[in-house]
């Protein structure tokens, strides 16, 4: 899988290429933030018209990640569609897509702040999820149990060989481990942006994305 492994409250994790989590230990594969449907809402907002290919990208690698890890476990940790028009808009063709991937595992929807109720795609809706005391929502709180939470599209700006890189990344510390959005045209936010700096430990790492992962300071 070309995956980074690294421990987190004591649990074996790896960071795969495509911004999802896997659990060996739980054979759970969490995600974050799919946006599905951003595209139509994009266009039915007046806003710019992106390409109308995102829902397919993104469920496609999703797919791929479930038959390559053979989770018996997802978790989508929310903003799993844009909004609730676009949930409506998109809902066939995403439960069409996924029902064969749906079929045999525990699939669970995080609730996010664009999310609408249940669309009836299958699976279960849950506000947050608790695992072996890893608590699963969609955004970090103050809390200190360790939690696994996405919401802020983290990415990271580097500089190598006089280039500048952005890569959309994973940030850890000793309690918060924030996953990066995995669906198409997410965008995200830097992580030396207040929000995140201010959320994460000063001794926070970041994960980013690429053939293979790779683990880095924080940049603040």
């Amino acid at each position: 899988m070309n995956g980074l492994a690294f421990t987190f409250d004591g649990h074996d994790l790896m960071a795969l290429p495509s911004g999802a989590l896997w659990w060996p230990a739980e054979s759970t594969l969490v995600v974050s933030d799919l946006h599905l449907g951003k595209a139509e809402r994009m266009a039915r907002r007046g806003g710019p018209i992106l390409p109308p290919y995102e829902v397919q990208e993104t469920l496609d690698r999703l797919i791929t990640d479930c038959d390559a890890t053979g989770a018996k476990r997802v978790i989508c940790l929310g903003d799993s569609f844009d909004d609730l028009a676009a949930a409506k808009a998109t809902a066939q063709d995403v439960s069409d897509r996924l029902a064969p991937t749906i079929a045999g595992r525990e699939w669970v929807w995080i609730e996010g702040n664009h999310d609408p109720g249940p669309v009836g795609i299958g699976g279960d809706h849950r506000s947050e999820l608790q695992i072996n005391a890893l608590a699963f929502r969609h955004i970090a709180t103050d809390t200190s149990e360790a939690e696994v939470s996405g919401h802020y599209h983290p990415k990271a700006r580097i500089v190598a060989r006089g280039r500048a890189i952005t890569r959309p990344c994973f940030l850890i510390d000793n309690r918060r481990l924030i996953l990066p959005a995995f669906g198409t045209y997410t965008g995200g936010l830097y992580c030396d942006h207040r929000d995140l700096a201010g959320l994460m430990a000063p001794d926070a790492t970041a994960i980013l994305l690429g053939r293979p992962p790779v683990r880095i300071p924080m940049p603040r």
